[in-house]
């Protein structure tokens, strides 16, 4: 299909051949000396390499993902937590486990299902239809280049080869289906006593709440503090020359001259005929089909009607064979020296291709724009005076880094340095507080070691896009068990919640006890001058009972005849409800339909595939070498 991009290059390719020359030293009592390479990635699986930059954008899109799911309503702390961190690392690692799996099968992703995903991708298009020029402005926004883009749209590809491979292996059969509606669809009939909470108050003594606190002391801790100097730098608080000399904008003008251009773009149709089986007399016969089309289509019959009868390209068949607007070395070399020979309203000949035989169309053409400097002249002074406040801002931070490091005793100097005054946080602890402790790389810093422990300055901190932070330590409050008198009316409120709570949980066992001894729930419902509550039908889902005590009841096995099955269940605030299962009604078969039965098979299915996909995966760790630079997952 041509409906997408191929891979392309522009200006010079640079081969470069690197030499290393090694001397070994090896005299008596003298070690060789090397400049070892400097190791920076976060997990090594076999030989292939997860490097930051891999783990830090997965983990972005990660969060944001969870940020979009709960409506901006979680902490990003959490995120930050080293076992989420671990998540995302494994989810890379598994990922590299399956590419490393498909090299060894021979499995590959064609460059057609690459160029169909991308088309498909609705950022992509405009009006419905693939866009080249929102294309590439897209990626050029996220600092991506096509053929960087496409290679990972290949990798997701393939990652997901083999775990559609294996879940078409499984086969769900009948019986399975029959055997997963019955127990959906089971229903319970239940009765119910719900227990009230014990009467009165226990009363707890001095000597009780003093023991309890003598032995939980460590949940009676105030919180470790700290506060911090900082030196805050911001790039937008830098001065800068805001009316650049023409001269200098020239000279970007004609540097970037390139990025000006709008190349020569063609709007063009097609239709594709594939030389099925590869042999000569496949060759020849969808040659000859092609030129028959290619005859009809100059002979007047519409060209968009020809590609939806003919063309065996599905990507573009249903358009009527439009590809849209094509620039010079987007398409395959045959197909665009073709394209480009053609004038407005010619059809070509049958043009060969990997693919197969195309018939091409010249429906429009956009002729070549250059933007003059005149009209970039304010899109360029903006940019510079961005690149120029990111160089200052890089620069002053650098400076001000040197600084703080060469004399890490305090944080004065930095501050001349960078020209700002030292600011002070109020105390706050591992949670954050106001201001910049509320950045979670500041409290990472303010607890570290490094900071904490042995009074230095921070490293350059990071707070967002060009701003940037140093901090130091200004007070550490440590954290000590509070006085008991302050918290001595909690713990004894904690321990009168136990003490009922225990009361209940006695209560309802000997109740229960008396139940499947042979007394009814009627019975005791009678005694605690209580009512019984009757719920049969009760299905899974069923919104008229208690979930905790639908959930306990499809627990118990199935009753004997006449012989009810009880349970107990605790509910909110300490009570307890007892219960009893007098009959299980398996869910009939015979009402599911067969969209229904589908809907099933297809949901068994998946399950089995995600189970086989874990255990294959679990297999492939078992026999890979896996390395996890825990310190590197930031």
């Amino acid at each position: 299909m041509l409906q997408s991009l191929r891979d392309k290059t522009s200006g010079l390719i640079a081969k470069i051949v690197l030499g290393a020359l090694i001397f070994v030293f090896s005299f008596f009592g003298i070690e060789s000396y090397f400049q070892g390479r400097n190791e920076t990635w976060v997990a090594k699986v076999d030989k292939t390499e997860i490097s930051p930059d891999q783990f830090r954008e997965a983990f972005q899109n990660y969060r944001q993902n969870m940020m979009a799911r709960s409506g901006g309503q979680l902490d990003p702390a959490l995120l930050e937590r080293p076992e989420i961190k671990r998540q995302v690392l494994d989810t890379l690692i598994d990922r590299q486990l399956l590419l490393a799996a498909n090299e060894k099968l021979g499995i590959v992703v064609p460059d057609d299902r690459v160029r169909d995903l991308i088309r498909s991708i609705p950022q992509f298009q405009v009006d419905g239809k693939f866009d080249e020029a929102s294309y590439i402005a897209l990626l050029a926004g996220i600092r991506k280049t096509p053929v960087a883009f496409q290679e990972e749209q290949r990798q997701q590809l393939a990652a997901n080869e083999l775990p559609t491979l294996i879940g078409t292996i499984g086969i769900v059969t009948a019986k399975e289906i029959d055997a997963h509606i019955r127990l959906r669809d089971q229903t319970r009939d239940l009765r119910t006593l719900t227990l009230p909470k014990p009467a009165g108050e226990p009363k707890i003594e001095d000597a009780e709440v003093e023991a309890f606190y003598k032995s939980n002391t460590a949940d009676y801790m105030t919180p470790e503090q700290v506060a911090l100097e900082y030196v805050e730098l911001k790039a937008s608080d830098l001065k800068i020359d805001e009316t650049p000399d023409d001269s200098v904008l020239r000279e970007r003008y004609e540097q970037e001259k390139a990025r000006y251009l709008t190349p020569e773009q063609r709007l063009a149709s097609h239709i594709l005929i594939s030389a099925k089986g590869g042999d000569a007399d496949a060759q020849k016969a969808a040659l000859a089909k092609a030129q028959e089309i290619a005859k009809s289509a100059r002979e007047g019959k519409d060209f968009a009607a020809l590609a939806k009868q003919s063309s065996e390209d599905l990507g573009s068949k249903s358009q009527g064979g439009d590809l849209g607007w094509l620039e010079p070395g987007v398409t395959d070399a045959a197909f665009d020296a073709a394209l480009f020979a053609l004038k407005k309203g010619e059809i070509s000949e049958p043009v060969l291709s990997a693919e197969g035989y195309h018939v091409i169309q010249l429906r429009d053409v956009r002729e070549r724009k250059e933007k003059s400097f005149d009209e970039m002249k304010p899109e360029l002074a903006k940019a510079y005076l961005e690149t120029e406040r990111e160089s200052q801002f890089n620069k002053l931070a650098g400076n001000v880094v040197d600084v703080a490091s060469n004399d890490s005793g305090s944080l004065e100097p930095a501050a001349k340095a960078a020209g700002v005054a030292v600011q002070k946080t109020p105390l706050f602890g591992r949670g954050g507080g106001p201001g910049i402790a509320a950045n979670p790389n500041v409290i990472k810093a303010a607890f570290s070691e490094s900071v904490l422990i042995e009074s230095n300055n921070s490293d350059l901190i990071d707070l967002g896009p060009d701003h940037k932070a140093i901090v130091r330590l200004a007070e550490h409050k440590r954290s000590e068990p509070r006085p008991l008198e302050e918290v001595r009316e909690e713990i004894r409120t904690r321990l009168v919640k136990q003490a009922l709570a225990k009361q209940a949980r006695e209560q309802a066992d000997a109740l229960l006890a008396r139940l499947r001894k042979g007394e009814t729930l009627e019975q005791l419902a009678t005694e605690l001058k209580l009512s019984v509550a009757e719920a049969k039908g009760t299905g899974r889902g069923a919104a008229n009972v208690d979930s905790r005590i639908i959930a306990a009841a499809f627990k118990l096995p199935r009753p004997a005849e006449g012989k009810p099955e009880y349970g107990q269940v605790s509910l909110i605030e300490d009570a307890y409800a007892l219960f009893a299962v007098d009959k299980v009604t398996d869910g009939d078969v015979a009402k599911v339909d067969d969209a229904g039965r589908e809907a099933v098979r297809s949901q068994l299915q998946n399950l089995e595939a995600m189970a086989s996909t874990r255990e294959f995966i679990e297999s492939l760790r078992k026999v890979a070498k896996i390395q996890v630079a825990e310190d590197r997952l930031q």
